[in-house]
């Protein structure tokens, strides 16, 4: 008989990472019946539930095709298991209009060790969302946050994924090529939202990848992003730059105030998913987006996410 929502949500709050794979088939069932479930597993690893915000530092991994996120994530990865810390990675991939499933893979792509138990990584479909987050997404990593040390949602950037990643992840970091000069440009027409670390690849690359960084810094700098930091990693043996690129995302973890980010993201969830599930109609019962927003905002703060989207649902339904 699988596991309940109720049981699995108590065994992340345990740090039984095994739950993983159970809780990803249950977040991304299309079954109806499963609904009460997946509010079930949310309810019991929701603030109130593990007595304050989840452990799991939350990050976003962004970028146009080709940049090197994966071979970045495979050092990444083995970065922070060298801190003994456990890693899920969520990678968002183009939905299959067949199958509905992701097409790329991510687990083939992103290199760790098959018998590490406390590395855990998932391909999830983007549901037809270009480069967005699908509600299994943002569930999955709500979930997994209470179990694992670190969560990356890894997304195609193309488009919305930036600012939809930024509604769930404590840490966004857009990842780049050297001479990347369509992120330098989304920087400064804002069209980007200012990510919370930027990272170079290819740093090998020499004279190139420098002037990447250099370029970037200054754009950064421009827009009164002091704080934001521009990283360079080389993927090739031995890599470098990820001792940098840890501290950078732990240092901005570091004076982040993290109850604030999830309550924010928990309201942005519950938002996202009543629209995917009602659409545009529905948000317009409600009276539009801002008025959507400012009835979340008068919501208890200790709510999970499938309370917060009842009480949409009731807006919309009076």
């Amino acid at each position: 008989m699988p596991a309940t929502g109720e049981d699995l949500g108590r065994r992340l709050r345990e740090g039984d990472l095994s739950a993983a794979p159970a809780v990803l088939n249950l977040v991304e069932s299309r079954a109806p019946a499963h609904r009460d479930e997946i509010d079930a597993l949310l309810r019991a690893v929701s603030p109130a539930a593990l007595g304050g915000e989840a452990r799991a530092h939350l990050v976003g991994v962004t970028g146009p095709p080709g940049s090197g996120k994966s071979s970045l994530l495979s050092h990444l990865v083995a970065a922070w298991r060298a801190r003994e810390r456990s890693a899920a990675v969520l990678a968002v991939d183009p939905s299959s209009k067949r199958s509905g499933g992701a097409l790329l893979g991510d687990r083939a792509r992103i290199l760790v060790d098959p018998r590490d138990e406390q590395v855990f990584i998932r391909s999830m479909a983007a549901g037809g969302r270009l480069g967005g987050l699908a509600p299994a997404t943002r569930a999955a990593a709500h979930a997994l946050a209470a179990a694992f040390d670190v969560v990356v949602i890894e997304t195609v950037g193309v488009g919305q994924s930036e600012t939809e990643v930024a509604e769930v992840a404590d840490t966004v970091a857009v990842v780049v090529q050297p001479a990347g000069g369509d992120v330098l440009q989304f920087l400064k027409s804002g069209i980007m939202e200012i990510p919370d670390v930027l990272v170079v690849t290819k740093a090998d690359l020499g004279p190139v990848a420098l002037r990447s960084r250099r370029d970037l810094n200054a754009a950064l700098r421009s827009l009164g992003a002091t704080e934001t930091k521009v990283v360079a990693v080389s993927s090739l043996s031995p890599p470098a730059g990820f001792d940098e690129l840890v501290a950078a995302l732990d240092e901005h973890r570091g004076r982040l105030d993290v109850a604030a980010r999830r309550l924010a993201a928990r309201r942005a969830s519950a938002l996202a998913d009543f629209v995917a599930e009602h659409g545009e109609r529905g948000l317009r019962a409600i009276g539009g987006r801002r008025s959507a927003l400012k009835l979340l905002g008068e919501q208890d703060a200790a709510l999970d996410v499938p309370a917060l989207q009842r009480a949409l649902e009731a807006r919309a339904a009076a």
